[in-house]
């Protein structure tokens, strides 16, 4: 029997997850976390009967202890609660699908403590990959990529040479706006950000897609996952989102994972890793495919992707700068405060402005996410 928590358990992620659950008898759910769906994690207590259940916010927890007190099941609150099931002894791997850099220290937590890691969590890396990888390195931890493009890396890599590997074709649907110039993007509206043509996702990461900002993280959660250097990581637009990334060798072979676009199969290659269970689902059917197509992306009128490389190239605290005024940004446009190419106008804004720090602490990351924060909103003031 396979212990787990899950951090994020109401997201889409946490939710994909225990589908899986449900269809392997040698998986148990030990932990739950999530931020303020009260009624989705009773729901999910009563279905799965973890040991503890996490919830972010205070009023959520004091909500969520009052309808589950029939149950065996503590609840616990914020930041404290995190940790606490991070290192619990019955939890054998962590799924940190949790949204935001509040993944950061439980992740650190669980390495320390010898779990697995199912990440989902992008900023964990891509703010503090510089602790993160050292870490694991010296516990012996694996770290497993739950976002289908690190997993299809992974898969392409498994059974090689990772000296011999010469590039990461790391591949993008292009999103809902694929095609489109600037001035097309003027009047974009929160509906047409989240209608992505091929994956069902979360909110922010929908628009993370659109905006090409989540294949910038993906470049740099790349980076510290596979130990390459951001110049060998070429971004491919694919639209039909069938090829999930690629690895090419030395000698010019290129492996790469295909597979329908659905994010169980690579939750359930890392919950199980290195085993391939049976799973339900459609199957690629090359005669109705019949073709697949690529192209570059349009990184002038899709900013979000080259200012990821520049942020890296740059590194310290700067990617935790983009994606600290990445996740404001589009805090904001989801509230509709903001037009859609604002988002890119607050990211560069922010990255110019700030100092680097070299290697920070989690200390200093968590300072540096709340500076970007009071910038932006001061930014807005004036």
């Amino acid at each position: 029997m396979k212990k787990i928590g899950i951090l994020g358990s109401t997201g889409s992620i946490g939710t994909q997850t225990l589908e899986i659950v449900r269809s392997n008898g040698d998986l148990q759910v030990t932990a739950l976390a999530a931020g303020s769906n009260v009624r989705e994690m009773e729901r999910q207590i009563r279905e799965f009967s973890p040991l503890y259940a996490v919830m972010w916010a205070p009023e959520s927890a004091d909500e969520l202890k009052k309808k589950v007190a029939d149950t065996g099941t503590k609840v616990l609150q914020g930041m404290d609660g995190l940790l606490k099931i991070a290192v619990m002894e019955q939890m054998d791997v962590l799924v940190t699908a949790i949204v935001g850099m509040i993944g950061i220290r439980p992740t650190i937590a669980a390495i320390q403590a010898g779990k697995t890691i199912a990440l989902a969590n992008k900023e964990t890396l891509v703010t503090a990959g510089h602790i993160i990888m050292p870490l694991a390195a010296e516990k012996k931890v694996s770290i497993l990529p739950v976002d289908s493009e690190h997993s299809a890396i992974f898969q392409s890599m498994h059974g090689e040479n990772k000296d011999r590997v010469r590039k990461i074709l790391l591949t993008a649907s292009g999103g809902p706006f694929r095609g489109k110039k600037r001035e097309e993007l003027l009047d974009i509206t929160v509906e047409d950000a989240l209608r992505h043509p091929n994956w069902s996702m979360g909110r922010k990461i929908t628009v993370d897609s659109s905006t090409l900002v989540n294949k910038g993280l993906e470049v740099i959660e790349a980076k510290w996952l596979f130990g390459v250097e951001p110049e060998d990581i070429q971004v491919v637009v694919h639209p039909q989102s069938i090829i999930h990334s690629m690895v090419e060798y030395a000698d010019g072979g290129i492996m790469a994972q295909l597979g329908m676009p659905d994010m169980k199969l690579p939750i359930q290659y890392a919950l199980f890793y290195p085993d391939r269970r049976p799973m339900e689902g459609k199957r690629v059917d090359f005669y109705q495919l019949s073709s697949m197509t690529f192209e570059k992306p349009d990184t002038e009128t899709f900013r979000g992707l080259s200012m990821a490389y520049d942020a890296v190239a740059k590194g310290g605290s700067m990617p935790t700068v983009y994606n600290a005024a990445n996740e404001k940004a589009v805090a904001l446009f989801l509230e509709r405060k903001i037009r859609f190419l604002e988002i890119y106008d607050l990211i560069q804004g922010a990255m110019e402005q700030h100092k680097v720090i070299q290697n920070p602490s989690v200390e200093e990351i968590l300072e540096t996410e709340a500076a970007v924060y009071e910038y932006i909103d001061a930014s807005r003031r004036v």
